[in-house]
This record gives C-alpha cells, sequence and structure tokens, in this order.
C-alpha cells in the first residue's frame, strides 16, 4: 500500500505540480509559521516591598514575569498573571490569587486617586496584612491609563467567559479570544550590599555658658509604603519634615539677635530609616553615647521632641513612654503645649498618649522611643493618636488626594496635607517651644501672647513648597542613597539655617544584618498580544484532521489509480 501511495505522489509531483501545491503547502506553512506576538502595550510597573528587618523576611520575593494574564474572575488562576483594579480589590481576591499559586498580582492604580476616596481608605487599611508576611508571587502595582484598562477589559471579558453555561461556548470564545502575555525586563531581583542610609544633623547654640541644656527636635524624612516607588509621604513624614525645617527658621532668626539669644542649645535631626525600625536614629544615638567623649546628647537633655504626620487633622497627640514628672522640662513642655492650645488655639483637641515600650515588638511604635531605650526624656507630637494608623505607612500619602464625605456624613479620604492646619500645627509647636526656652510662664507672661507674629510669623509659602517638593518623589529608604538629591537638598536647608550642620550614616552588619534591601523595585513590563494555548491545541487538530484526509484521499486515489492501470493494461499490449 505504501508502495503504491509513493508512486501516486511521485507520479502527482510529476503530472500536476498546481495539484501538490494546493494540497501541502498549506500546512507546510502552518507548521513552520507561527503566529507572531504582537507588542500591545509597554509600561512601569513597580513592585511590592522586599526587605529583610530583624532576621524577618517581608513583601514578594520574586521579580520575574512572563506569563498569561487573567483577571481574578477566571477559574484557574495557576501560573497566571492575575491583573486587578483598585476598585475592585479586595484581600480575599488577593488571597485567592496567592492560595492557587498565581504567576504574579498587577494591580493597577488609577491615576486620579482623588475620584475614589472610599476605594483609597479600603486599600489603605489593607496595605499593613500586605506586607504581613512574605510571598513568592511577583506583586506589581501600575498606574491605570487608556492601553492598560484596554487590556484588562479585553482579559476580563475573556476570564469571565469561563463560567458559560455551554462548554462548546467556552471552548470556542476561548480559542478566538485575544490573550495577553505579560512579561518583565528585569532580572530577578537580589540583596543590595553596602547601603549606606545618611541622617542630617544641626544645631543652634545657646548663650550664656557651656553647660546649657539642649532640646532635641527630631523627624524622619523618609517615607514607606506597600510599593517603595509610589511612596511620596506627603503628611508621614513631609509634613514633619517641614515643620521641623520652619522651626529651624524661626529659632534661627530668634537667636541671631543678642536680646533673644535663648539659654538652650537647639539640635535637630532629620534622621534616615525612620520606617524600619528608626535605623538612622538609633546608629546617631550610638554614635553619641557610646563612641565619643563629649555630645550634647550625653551632657544635659531637656527633652527630646519627634515630629511625626502634623499636616492634617483637628487634634494634636503628645506621644509618651513614661508621663513627665511635674516641674521638669518635660512637664514643662506639656503644661505649654495646654497653655498655647486653651488660649491661642480652643478648637485643636490635644491630649497626652501614654504607652509604655515594648521590647517584644519587631519595631518600635514611635522615634521617640529609641530615645526612651537610652534613657533620655523624649516625645512624638503627631495629629494620629495610634502608631497603628494605616495613614503612616501607604503609598496613598500623596499631596494631591483631597477628602469627601461618604453617605453617613463621615470623611472617607486619603491622607493629604491642609496647608492650613499644617501652618496652625507649625505656630502652636514654635509657641510652646519659645515659652519653654524664655521661661514666659514663670515669668507671668500670659499664654495668649503670640511670639511669632508679623515679621516673625510662620512662612506659609515655604511650608507648601517643602511639602510640595518632598511629596514630589518618593523617598523610600531603598531609593535615598547618600547621594541622593533629597539628602543634599535637606542639608542645603539645615545649612541655610543652622550651624555644624554634618551626615551620618548607618550600614548593616555584614555578618549579622538589622536591615537588608533588594533591587528591581521598578521595572518595564510588556504586554504581547497572543492567541491562548487552547488555539494551538485547536490549531494542531485540524492540521492533523487536514492532513488526515490528504492522506485518506491520496490512499483511495492510489487504489483507484492502481485497478484503472491494471485494467488499461491488457488493452494497451492488444493494440
Amino acid at each position: 500500500m505504501f508502495e503504491e501511495a509513493s508512486e501516486v505522489f511521485e507520479n502527482m509531483f510529476k503530472s500536476s505540480f498546481p495539484l501538490t501545491f494546493i494540497v501541502f503547502l498549506p500546512a507546510v506553512l502552518i507548521l513552520v509559521s507561527p503566529l507572531p506576538a504582537e507588542a500591545a502595550h509597554e509600561f512601569t510597573v513597580y513592585r511590592m516591598q522586599q526587605y529583610d528587618l530583624q532576621g524577618q523576611n517581608y513583601g514578594s520575593r520574586n521579580a520575574i514575569l512572563n506569563t498569561e494574564a487573567r483577571t481574578v474572575e477566571a477559574d484557574v488562576l495557576s501560573r497566571r498573571c492575575v491583573m486587578m483594579r483598585l476598585a475592585e480589590f479586595s484581600y480575599e481576591k488577593y488571597q485567592k490569587a496567592l492560595r492557587q499559586s498565581a504567576g504574579a498580582v498587577v494591580i493597577i492604580l488609577p491615576s486620579n486617586m482623588s475620584t475614589m476616596p472610599q476605594d483609597i481608605v479600603q486599600f489603605m487599611e489593607l496595605e499593613p496584612e500586605l506586607l504581613a508576611t512574605e510571598t513568592i508571587v511577583p506583586v506589581y502595582f501600575a498606574l491605570e491609563d487608556d492601553e492598560l484598562l484596554s487590556i484588562y477589559r479585553q482579559t476580563q471579558d475573556s476570564s469571565s467567559s469561563q463560567g458559560s453555561s455551554s462548554a462548546a461556548e467556552v471552548l470556542l470564545h476561548s480559542a478566538t479570544a485575544n490573550g495577553f502575555q505579560m512579561v518583565t525586563s528585569g532580572a530577578q531581583s537580589k540583596a543590595v550590599t553596602d547601603w549606606a542610609i545618611t541622617s542630617l544633623e544641626g544645631r543652634l547654640s545657646g548663650a550664656g555658658g557651656e553647660d546649657l541644656p539642649t532640646i532635641v527636635l527630631v523627624a524622619h524624612y523618609d517615607s514607606f509604603g506597600v510599593a517603595p516607588w509610589l511612596s511620596y509621604g506627603a503628611d508621614s513624614n513631609g509634613s514633619g519634615v517641614a515643620v521641623l525645617i520652619e522651626l529651624a527658621r524661626l529659632f534661627a532668626r530668634l537667636y541671631s539677635h543678642k536680646r533673644t539669644h535663648a539659654g538652650y542649645n537647639l539640635l535637630f535631626f532629620l534622621s534616615g530609616g525612620g520606617k524600619f525600625n528608626y535605623q538612622g536614629t538609633k546608629r546617631w544615638l550610638e554614635d553619641n553615647l557610646d563612641h565619643t567623649e563629649s555630645s550634647l546628647l550625653q551632657d544635659n537633655v531637656a527633652f527630646v521632641l519627634c515630629l511625626d504626620t502634623l499636616g492634617n487633622g483637628d487634634g494634636l497627640y503628645l506621644h509618651v513612654s513614661k508621663p513627665p514628672k511635674e516641674g521638669s522640662p518635660q512637664h514643662a513642655l506639656l503644661k505649654e503645649l495646654q497653655m498655647v492650645v486653651a488660649q491661642q488655639y480652643p478648637d485643636v483637641k490635644f491630649s497626652m498618649v501614654h504607652k509604655k515600650i515594648n521590647l517584644a515588638d519587631d519595631t518600635l511604635a514611635w522615634e521617640h522611643e529609641r530615645f526612651g531605650i537610652r534613657r533620655l526624656p523624649a516625645f512624638t507630637l503627631s495629629r494620629l493618636d495610634s502608631h497603628r494608623s494605616a495613614a503612616r505607612s501607604s503609598i496613598m500619602d500623596m499631596r494631591s488626594v483631597s477628602t469627601s464625605l461618604d453617605r453617613a456624613g463621615e470623611t472617607t479620604a486619603g491622607p493629604h496635607v491642609d496647608l492650613k492646619k499644617l501652618s496652625r500645627n507649625t505656630k502652636l509647636i514654635a509657641e510652646a517651644l519659645a515659652r519653654v526656652v524664655y521661661n514666659l510662664t514663670e515669668k507671668g507672661t500670659n499664654g495668649d501672647l503670640e511670639i511669632f507674629t508679623e515679621q516673625m510669623q510662620v512662612q506659609e509659602d515655604q511650608l507648601m513648597s517643602l511639602v510640595d517638593w518632598l511629596a514630589s518623589q518618593p523617598r523610600a529608604a531603598q531609593l535615598v542613597d547618600k547621594d541622593s538629591s533629597v539628602v543634599s537638598t535637606l542639608e542645603y536647608y539645615l545649612g541655610h539655617y543652622l550651624k555644624d550642620v554634618k551626615r551620618h550614616f548607618v550600614r548593616a552588619d555584614k555578618r549579622d544584618p538589622e536591615f537588608v534591601f533588594y533591587d528591581q523595585l521598578k521595572q518595564t513590563m510588556n504586554a504581547y498580544r497572543v492567541k491562548p494555548a487552547i488555539f494551538d491545541l485547536l490549531l494542531a487538530l485540524c492540521i492533523a484532521a487536514y492532513l488526515g484526509v490528504v492522506y485518506l484521499a491520496v490512499q483511495h486515489f492510489g487504489l483507484l489509480y492502481t485497478v484503472l492501470r491494471r485494467v488499461t493494461a491488457p488493452r494497451a499490449k492488444q493494440h
């Protein structure tokens, strides 16, 4: 039979080349010419946090993606890139993707956060849960645009069709629908070695002697959120940094005149690594208390005031690890804050919040606890009444996010900086500090006396420009190295008002590091338009069926040709 078929093929090639062309060329072209992948869209993705702190791993441990896109509506998510929009995001859906061993998760954020305040609040509450444990699944964030939204909707239509009642409809839709292969351009993440966290120090020396009491003003400048490249930290802690720099300006003017040069040293400290258990502050304290013979922190510290998240709200909370004793400088500050609030800002709610330091926790609650551990009297002043507030560590903490009211009439907005309230808080703190350093209460000065007025008033323009500048760039500790423009610009501001401005660095111990950062936090992702795998299977079946029909046709044609040849052969011999 095979010999007969071979003879038929040979005769076909010799006698009918067009027939051969028609029969075999389509199959050959289909087999050797795979469908090309079409690049539908290229966009930037921002990877979830990946870091180690105190020996504990956090965030996403993977950074490579090359898999087909699905939305969470699909029945099967294993080894797929699961796309979610912020409006449809929930922790349950996120966990579903992780349980099914998804290849990756891409969360699409709206380009204008202020359009959906309720979703912002909900996501802020979920960010700590996303980072609570590590995952091997790459998790990315992307900003929505028209092309990405179109890809998401097409993928959603394809994923939703899997729930159709007819299996034939599902198969047909799966074979004809367009799919998207999501591919990242970066390499696998690796630990960043020898990373230096930078802190800045400056001072205003008091008048009247060497052994003067010192007031320390502290604010950490780094930001934190679920994705480092999206962590702008407008309120936490851009507002605290802006207040500290404005206080430096105001008191520098007071200290520049002999009549108003107070008998207190003022030490200003902008700390790095605040969001990573206050690593910059820890090293600064070690350098000043353990590794030097003379320091302002060793001599006579009246108190340390840490500034954290002061850009909004109608309340101020003085967080303490130990209530101040009456007659101490700390108690004097508390009383002056209460007096200024009562006499000048009666609409502000002020109270003291007492929380003991819990050394069993993985991280400290507030920055003043770093000082408290070294037995230095310290507070943190914040508009937040709890260190657990989601506003302190959210990618939604941006300058442009605004507030709105929900149906119950309650505020449902993400964090943002209100310039009027930031200015009010700055002036309130400045007035209270001035009353302490000049002993105004002991001198019988009324609480309604305003010191910072007219030419000495708080400059709202500078506050606004500082917050706008700080909130215009991500300031995650993994992104701000010693050569960063953030550090150099902050150093310029401090140097403009203070003396002896210097940098302090902290690097992780190579043998037993307290913190480890990783790279590949920002990548380019390409979405390629491809046919799904079921299309390739059906195409292979069609090719097999086509060749089978051709084979059967050739087989029957060969038999017919043989019979006719045997019948006609005797007749030919007779002639």
